[in-house]
C-alpha cells in the first residue's frame, strides 16, 4: 500500500509539472519578475499558481461536484475578470520604471502581491479543473486499491512548485548579465504577450456563443 501511495504521489507530481510547464502568462510573469526583482519574486509568482493548481486538484481529486458546477457556471465572469487582470499586469509590466541596476530586493509585501496575483489569475481559468478531473480519473483507474486523494493533491502542488523553482532559479542565473536596455525590452515584450493572452482569452469566450 505504501509503495502504491508513493507511485501515486510521483504520478501526480508529474501531472503538476506538466500542467505548469507550458509557456503561458504565469511563465512570462515568473521570468519577467525574476529578471526584474530576483529569484524570490519569481518563485513567489510561481508558487501562487502552484497553490491554485492544488486547489483545483483537490476539487478534482475529491470530486467536489458542487464546486465544479459553480466554477463551470461562473466561467464567463471568471474569464472576463482573468482577462482584465492580465491586461492590468501587461500594462504594469510594460510601463514600470527601470532601475539602473538589476532588481531591488523585494519586500514581504511585494512577494505577497506576486503570490496573490498569480493565485487569483490561475483560479480565473476554471477549465484547469477539467484537466485535473480527466487526469485524476485516469490515475484512479490505474490503481488497484482505494483511491487516496491527499497524495494526488500534494503531488500536484509539489510538481508544480518544482517547475517554478527550477524556472526562477535558472532565470536568476542570467539576470545580472542583462543591462538596463535589455531588461526594458523584455518588460515591453512580456507586456505585449500578456495583453495577447488576455485578448485570446476573451476571443475564445466570444467564440463559444
Amino acid at each position: 500500500m505504501h509503495m502504491e501511495t508513493l507511485i501515486l504521489f510521483m504520478k501526480a507530481a508529474g501531472v503538476g509539472l506538466l500542467i505548469a510547464a507550458p509557456v503561458g502568462p504565469i511563465g512570462l510573469l515568473t521570468v519577467q519578475r525574476t529578471l526584474d526583482r530576483g529569484m524570490s519574486a519569481g518563485l513567489a509568482t510561481g508558487l501562487g499558481a502552484a497553490l491554485a493548481d492544488a486547489v483545483y486538484g483537490a476539487a478534482g481529486a475529491w470530486g467536489v461536484v458542487r464546486i465544479i458546477e459553480l466554477l463551470t457556471q461562473a466561467r464567463i465572469p471568471l474569464a472576463l475578470a482573468g482577462g482584465a487582470l492580465l491586461l492590468w499586469m501587461a500594462w504594469h509590466t510594460a510601463t514600470q520604471p527601470q532601475t539602473t541596476q538589476a532588481a531591488v530586493v523585494p519586500t514581504a509585501h511585494d512577494l505577497f502581491r506576486c503570490f496573490a496575483g498569480t493565485f487569483v489569475l490561475t483560479l480565473s481559468n476554471p477549465a484547469t479543473i477539467l484537466s485535473f478531473l480527466a487526469v485524476f480519473s485516469s490515475l484512479a483507474g490505474s490503481m488497484t486499491g482505494t483511491l487516496q486523494p491527499l497524495p494526488m493533491v500534494v503531488g500536484v502542488m509539489v510538481g508544480s512548485a518544482l517547475w517554478w523553482l527550477g524556472l526562477s532559479w535558472g532565470v536568476s542565473r542570467l539576470r545580472h548579465r542583462l543591462d538596463h536596455t535589455w531588461r526594458q525590452r523584455i518588460n515591453r515584450l512580456s507586456g505585449s504577450l500578456l495583453a495577447g493572452f488576455a485578448i485570446w482569452q476573451w476571443a475564445t469566450l466570444v467564440a463559444q456563443f
